[in-house]
């Protein structure tokens, strides 16, 4: 491991233990089809709110004919969208802030540090650090390909009152 202080030593992490499967994680979060972010959750702690999962990136996703065509390139909006998954997986499984779905309520201090390309594997570390449950929950986060970190940032969670949201017309 490298002098940084990471959440969990990125060659450490165990791809073989999956927690939950695309079935479960649907469980939790309600994203569908090219929204959904994650292949699945390999590590859930609730003691020490740290959650790890990956994302296998594959050559079909909805942004590679158009996001640098000539390289194609994950768009960085959509790593954050992953790290917002992961932390929605988490505090919904453990009911941290007391609501059915948690919406995304701002990023802090998040740098890309490296490129994502399709046939890489997205890995997306959580760690809870704050929580006013009913309010917000805030999270750091760090994404690595391999041992290589790629992205990492703070961000927040916010209940989404259920009955005020417009549905599908």
């Amino acid at each position: 491991m490298s002098g940084r202080d990471y959440i969990v030593d990125p060659e450490k992490i165990d791809y073989s233990q999956v927690v939950a499967d695309i079935e479960a994680i649907r469980r939790c979060n309600r994203q569908r089809g090219a929204m959904e972010q994650l292949t699945a959750i390999v590590y859930d702690d609730p003691e020490k709110n740290i959650c790890i999962a990956y994302r296998d990136i594959s050559p079909a996703e909805f942004w590679v004919a158009g996001h640098m065509p000539e390289m194609s390139l994950m768009p960085g909006v959509i790593m954050c969208e992953a790290a917002a998954q992961v932390c929605s997986f988490h505090s919904c499984r453990h009911d941290l802030l007391g609501c059915e779905v948690v919406g995304f309520g701002g990023l802090n201090h998040v740098r890309f540090r490296d490129m994502v390309f399709p046939g890489d594997r997205l890995t997306i570390v959580t760690q809870m650090t704050q929580l006013r449950r009913g309010r917000m929950i805030v999270s750091r986060f760090e994404e690595f390909v391999g041992n290589s970190l790629v992205c990492e940032g703070e961000i927040r969670g916010v209940p989404l009152p259920l009955d005020e949201l417009p549905r599908d017309r």
